[in-house]
C-alpha cells in the first residue's frame, strides 16, 4: 500500500491545491493528514472543505484546536493568536464542528500510527533525535513501528537505533525491519527548513520507505492574501523565505 502523508496545511490554500494535484499524479491508496489545517494563512474553509471532499483522514493540531474553540489561544505567538482569532470568526459553523470532531491519533496499518506534535501531545515539539527517543516510551509495549508526526514543519526522520538522520540530498530512506522511526513529511503551508516548496511524503508499506517530496507553488498569491485580509505582514515574507 503508498500513504500519502501531508502535515500542516495550514490554511494554504495555493500550497494544498499544488500538493493534492501532485499526490493524483502518484495515485496512493489513500492519504493522510498530520493536522493544522487551519492557522497562519487566509483560507481556512477553502482548505477543510478540500479535505473533506477529499476524504483525508486527519488527526487535530494545535491550530485546529484554537480555531475551533477546543482550546483557547493564549499561549499562541502574537501574530499566530491574531489569525486564529480571525479564522475563528471565519471559519464556517459545519467545518468548525468536523474541526472539533478530529481526533489525537489515527493508525495507518497496523505498525504505523499519525499523531500531531508528538504520542503524548499535539502541543509537543520533535526537534531532534533525543526529543524523539524521549517519546519511543509511548510506543513501548505495543506493535507500532513507526510515528509520523508533523508540527515542527520540518523534514525529519529519526530511528531507535540513531542510524539514520535526515538529509535533504536524499529524498527515499529505506526503513529497517529491526528499527523504529519518527518522521516528519514537512509542511505543506509553511515550510521553515529555509526551502519554501510544500511539502510531502510517501510511505510504501510494501517496499518500506519513505519519500520525501517538495513542489512548487504560487506563494506569492498567498502572500499577497494574507495582506489583503489585514493579518501581519511578516506571515507573507515567512513564506518566501521558508523558515
Amino acid at each position: 500500500m503508498l500513504i500519502g502523508v501531508i502535515a500542516d496545511l495550514h490554511a494554504n490554500l495555493e500550497a494544498t491545491r499544488a500538493v493534492l494535484k501532485a499526490l493524483g499524479k502518484v495515485k496512493p491508496d489513500k492519504v493522510v493528514c498530520l493536522g493544522d489545517i487551519t492557522g497562519y494563512n487566509p483560507n481556512p474553509n477553502e482548505v477543510v472543505d478540500l479535505v473533506r471532499m477529499y476524504k483525508i483522514p486527519t488527526v487535530m493540531g494545535n491550530h485546529d484546536a484554537a480555531v475551533c474553540g477546543v482550546e483557547d489561544p493564549w499561549f499562541f505567538r502574537a501574530a499566530a493568536k491574531k489569525v486564529i482569532e480571525w479564522q475563528y470568526e471565519k471559519l464556517g459553523e459545519d467545518n468548525r464542528r468536523w474541526l472539533a470532531a478530529t481526533p489525537e491519533q489515527i493508525r495507518f496499518n497496523c505498525q504505523s500510527v499519525g499523531v500531531h506534535g508528538s504520542p503524548s501531545n499535539r502541543d509537543d515539539y520533535i526537534v531532534d533525535w533525543l526529543d524523539a527517543m524521549r517519546q519511543m516510551e509511548h510506543l513501548n509495549g505495543k506493535d507500532l513501528r513507526l510515528c509520523f508526526f508533523g508540527h515542527t514543519h520540518r523534514p525529519a526522520i529519526f530511528a531507535d537505533k540513531g542510524t539514520i538522520q535526515y538529509d535533504p540530498s536524499v529524498s527515499v530512506y529505506q526503513l529497517q525491519p529491526d528499527a523504529r522511526y519518527f518522521i516528519n513529511p514537512g509542511a505543506v503551508g509553511q515550510p521553515r527548513d529555509r526551502d519554501s516548496r510544500a511539502a510531502f511524503g510517501l510511505f510504501d508499506t510494501e517496499k518500506m520507505t519513505f519519500e520525501f517530496r517538495r513542489v512548487e507553488y504560487d506563494m506569492e498569491a498567498t502572500g499577497r492574501k494574507i495582506i489583503e485580509a489585514g493579518l501581519p505582514d511578516e506571515l507573507a515574507a515567512r513564506l518566501l523565505k521558508g523558515k
